[in-house]
């Protein structure tokens, strides 16, 4: 299963949203969260996905469109996000319903309200998008 989460109306948060809508793959369902990923851990219980990855916008100090797999002890310690409830809390959740979590950060350059969503970061979605295909995350650092 893949959560994306993001907000359209802000830059490049939109980018976990913009894998979220795009990303179609036999045996995989796509969930587009928004920013109320809370609001969709029912679906994860119902589904108990084997592999639950999640895909937001993150500050992680790093050059606009990086991507990087973010252990959970980094969440909210070392990534910044734009939602209010605490990805950490969100993980611990999750945990209960899904066997292997995967937090991809994208970097974002521009997170204004009304503002396009940058070159850099619609790059590393197509990338990601790739990498999701092919399941292959070894090209991703880890943060």
């Amino acid at each position: 299963m893949l959560m994306g989460i993001g907000s359209e109306i802000n830059g490049d948060d939109a980018a976990g949203v913009m894998v979220a809508k795009r990303f179609r793959k036999a045996g995989w369902k796509s969930v587009n969260c928004e920013t109320v990923p809370e609001n969709f851990v029912p679906v994860v219980r119902r589904e108990r996905p084997q592999v639950l990855v999640i895909v937001d916008a993150s500050d992680m100090g790093l050059e606009a469109g990086e991507i990087r797999l973010i252990p959970k002890n980094r969440l909210n310690s070392e990534t910044d996000s734009t939602h209010s409830m605490s990805l950490r809390f969100l993980a611990d959740e999750l945990e209960k319903h899904a066997g292997r979590i995967l937090f991809i950060g994208i970097q974002p350059k521009v997170m204004n309200i009304c503002g396009e969503v940058s070159h850099e970061v619609s790059k590393a979605v197509e990338k990601l998008l790739d990498m999701l295909q092919k399941a292959d995350f070894s090209h991703i650092k880890t943060l």
